[in-house]
């Protein structure tokens, strides 16, 4: 019963840690090739209408083709 509680407390204490480090680094946990943001597919899970920061991107984002347009001409 001790392996149990020992293991249990390592456990607890690394998940504590990781729950802190992610607190303090303000970024959130993702895969090792970037996960769905990398593919450009931050909504792409259930999300039926976007966040304020990502319709402030995809604002800027218009904006940005919307004057490359007008140099283009």
């Amino acid at each position: 019963m001790t392996t149990f509680w020992v293991t249990f407390g390592i456990i607890v204490f690394l998940v504590f840690i990781m729950a802190i480090g992610v607190l303090f680094g303000r970024k959130p946990i993702r895969g090792s090739c970037g996960g769905y943001e990398a593919l450009g597919a931050e909504c792409a899970i259930g999300c039926k209408t976007p966040c304020e920061k990502r319709l402030a991107r995809m604002r800027a984002a218009a904006e940005g083709a919307v004057a490359e347009d007008e140099e283009d001409r």
